[in-house]
């Protein structure tokens, strides 16, 4: 998928699925099996009163960049196999004063626990992390540092 359809495909899922994520407006700039960046835009809507992001939008951020691949792969698979977060661990390092890339490389861990899924009828767990950067300001310096677990379990048919 390109860049255009990624993106496409991230913002009518966000605004038919989970608004609040449409409303901070992020845009994909690289996905596939290895790794996942996203961009939130610092802006009205994102912003602090001290002008830098919101925790809450950094937040958004940071679960997105790890969800949006396991949304795909999903679909791709052609199972019901359903996803929530388990747990969430943030270390907020800098203010993060510009647009804001979420960056996770362990999106090969989100390829393998959706495969396992497709053939367990139990819920499998695998924590992940991210980071953000504010590239206008350091391309390397990391202003957040995130841990998730996603859990991820198929939908077995009720036996009657």
């Amino acid at each position: 998928m390109g860049k255009f359809k990624e993106n496409l495909f991230l913002t009518l899922y966000a605004w038919t699925k989970i608004p609040l994520i449409g409303f901070v407006g992020p845009k994909v700039l690289e996905a596939n099996d290895q790794r996942t960046v996203l961009k939130v835009p610092l802006n009205f809507r994102t912003k602090n009163h001290l002008g830098a992001m919101y925790f809450g939008a950094l937040a958004v951020g940071s679960e997105l960049c790890i969800a949006m691949l396991a949304v795909k792969k999903i679909q791709e698979s052609g199972e019901r196999i359903d996803f929530l977060f388990k747990d969430y661990k943030a270390n907020f390092l800098k203010r993060a004063e510009g647009d804001v890339h979420f960056i996770c490389e362990q999106a090969s861990v989100v390829v393998e626990q959706i495969e396992a899924a497709k053939t367990s009828e139990e819920r499998i767990n695998r924590t992940m992390t991210a980071y953000a950067i504010v590239p206008s300001i350091s391309e390397t310096e990391r202003v957040a540092e995130f841990e998730l677990t996603l859990s991820v379990k198929r939908r077995v048919k009720k036996k009657s």
